[in-house]
């Protein structure tokens, strides 16, 4: 095995193009090791929608990321107290969904250190009945990747706040977007029978993990490389089009309150786009808003494409006293 450094990125869209990018383009011969620890942020699996995990008030207020793995799986929070490891390996269908073959070198790695890890049937890594280390998994058909999330020191706070979605309320969602399930979880640091930072518990871990393998061997990546890599963060990671357009088509309806007038919207969008659209406002007739229909149908389901199309004054005065901007932001949960 041959550990990959990410030279100390803390950016989600880096480190997760850096998983993707040596998945795709390393020989698969030996496995490979990533670890890495992201800045706050959200990281969503392959087959969510972003408005049914995560805690847009919450998000904005803190200038928190999100942003979208290739991989299955439900929502995580990231913070400095939370270490992810990565393995890299050639497809096996043997290992593809067996997470405890990957898992099994995490637990006896914290059971060595004191805290009784153990593998539920969730596929998760708990300690003391309290979720650590939530697990997914991905395959090109050529290589796969199983990765995973350790809670040594999180914010669970911050943790909780991130992904509570009390801000959906009055809002009804109809999507095939897998949904997270919540669980109880813990921070690995309180169960350890001595105290250590986050640099010695990954020193630790890594030592225990290259056990088998010998002395600690690292597989360099070229400033070509990593130029590619920047490129794939920026391209894919850091787009709109990836972390909202990706999402599941889903029909979302709500009904609000604005200037002493009732807004109702129902709207279908697929692959971020704005397929169907029925709006409601009580003061004005339906022909009166049809044309704002019309034009909102084709566009970008987030909020700045909205405004955008709201400057046309014509459309202004079909939202009677509603403002563009409060319309915008109360069609589109998306940015």
């Amino acid at each position: 095995m041959r550990l990959i450094s990410n030279r100390g990125a803390t950016d989600p869209r880096t480190n997760l193009a850096l998983e993707e990018y040596c998945l795709r383009r390393l020989d698969m011969h030996r496995p490979y090791l990533l670890l890495y620890v992201n800045k706050p942020s959200v990281i969503i699996g392959r087959n969510q929608n972003p408005l049914q995990e995560v805690n847009r008030a919450y998000l904005r207020k803190e200038s928190l990321p999100v942003v979208r793995r290739v991989s299955g799986g439900g929502a995580v929070y990231h913070d400095p107290g939370n270490l992810n490891f990565s393995f890299l390996t050639r497809y096996d269908r043997n290992y593809f969904h067996n997470f405890r073959h990957f898992t099994q070198p995490i637990i006896s790695a914290l059971n060595r250190l004191g805290a009784p890890a153990e593998m539920n049937d969730k596929n998760d890594i708990v300690v003391g009945g309290r979720k650590v280390s939530g697990n997914a998994q991905y395959s090109t058909g050529k290589t796969m990747l199983s990765h995973g999330t350790l809670l040594f020191d999180s914010d669970l706070t911050a943790l909780e706040q991130a992904l509570h979605t009390t801000d959906t309320t009055g809002v009804d969602i109809r999507s095939k977007a897998l949904a997270s399930i919540r669980s109880r979880v813990a921070n690995i640091s309180d169960y350890l029978p001595v105290s250590m930072d986050m640099a010695a518990f990954r020193s630790l871990l890594l030592e225990s993990l290259f056990t088998p393998f010998g002395r600690i061997k690292e597989h360099p990546l070229s400033e070509d490389d990593w130029k590619r890599i920047q490129n794939l963060a920026e391209e894919k990671y850091g787009s709109w089009e990836w972390t909202y357009g990706r999402s599941p088509q889903f029909e979302i309806e709500r009904t609000g309150r604005f200037e002493c007038v009732t807004l109702k919207v129902r709207i279908t969008v697929e692959k971020g786009v704005i397929r169907g659209c029925d709006l409601s406002i009580d003061s004005l007739k339906k022909a009166d808003i049809r044309s704002l229909e019309t034009r909102l149908i084709g566009a970008r389901f987030g909020a700045e494409a909205i405004r955008n199309i709201l400057k046309d004054s014509d459309l202004k005065t079909a939202l009677g006293p509603v403002s563009p901007k409060a319309f915008a932001d109360f069609l589109a949960p998306f940015p």
